[in-house]
Formats: structure tokens, sequence, C-alpha cells
């Protein structure tokens, strides 16, 4: 039954390096907060490592907006022994209701300041203070990471290409 030969993606991983050690690259996922159904912020981390250590190249982290989750998690990635670049996820921030309602699921933190400048937005139905202010935020995070040594950043477009078009254009002054 090919739906249960990968329960995890350390399966897949290992499966991949097993029988095409050459021919892939492979990148896995992380949370900075932690996954949603991890027992434990050690737990999740012992995860990551044997993924990394089965062959994965790097790792994604789902997106967040609060730097020092991000730099906890390569922090103790690192003394865990994951020796891998660790690039941080990003969200544009262009509709509140979508945002609140993929950060639920997937258990991604929005700060109660960020939370409640866009709601005051959305209630007011200002998209274009919310989207700007929601520009101004993900600028700002990305600047921090990358000044912080961040190995890159991983967009989460969600096919809309003008956001992350634009943050790309104003953090690396690309014409």
């Amino acid at each position: 039954n090919a739906s249960s030969d990968f329960n995890y993606a350390s399966d897949l991983v290992k499966y991949i390096k097993t029988h095409y050690p050459d021919d892939f690259s492979i990148t896995v996922a992380a949370y900075p907060e932690y996954h949603p159904v991890a027992t434990s912020p050690s737990d999740d981390l012992k995860h990551l490592a044997h993924k990394v250590g089965l062959g994965a190249d790097r790792v994604f982290t789902q997106y967040f907006f609060n730097e020092s989750a991000y730099f906890n998690l390569v922090d103790h990635a690192h003394m865990a022994g994951v020796d891998v670049p660790i690039i941080p996820g990003i969200m544009p921030i262009t509709n509140y209701k979508q945002l609140a309602r993929f950060s639920d699921m997937c258990k991604a933190e929005i700060p109660r300041w960020i939370r409640e400048k866009l709601m005051e937005y959305d209630q007011k139905d200002d998209m274009t203070s919310l989207q700007a202010f929601g520009h101004d935020v993900v600028l700002d995070l990305c600047h921090s990471l990358i000044e912080g040594g961040a190995p890159g950043l991983h967009f989460y477009t969600l096919n809309k290409l003008e956001p992350s078009d634009r943050l790309v254009h104003e953090l690396f002054d690309v014409t």
C-alpha cells in the first residue's frame, strides 16, 4: 500500500537517499514555534535532527513573525547537530482573515501587536493600510533575519507574485 509507505517526512528522506543517493537535493521543514502535533519543542527538534541525519540538505521553516523564534530554533538545532542551512519562511501579509486562518491551522503565532493592528484595518475595510502595515512588518522581519545571519529567505507567495517581489526588490535593491 503506497499510501502508508511514507508516514513521516523522514521515511521519504530515507527512501530517496537509499535509492537515489546522488539524484536529488532534499529540503525538509521545521517549525520555529514547534510542530503543532509535537509533544514538546525538544521532541520536535529530535525529529528535525533525524531528518537531517538521514540526508536532508537544507531546512525551510514554517512562516513566523517573531525573529527570536527563528534564531532560537537555529541555535538549538546546531546544538543538536543539525549542520545544514536553516532558511526562514516568510509570509507576506496581504489579507488578515486568510493569514489568521492559516496561522490558527498551523499554530504559527501572530504577535498580539501585529494581530490587533491588522484587525483594526480589517474592521475598517482599509486594505491599503493593512497591506502597507503588513509590508513594513515583514520587511523589518526580513532585515532582522538577514542581519542576524539567515542563509537566505523562503517566501510563501500563495500564488501572488507582487508582495514577495516588492519585498525582494526593497531588500536587495534589485532593479
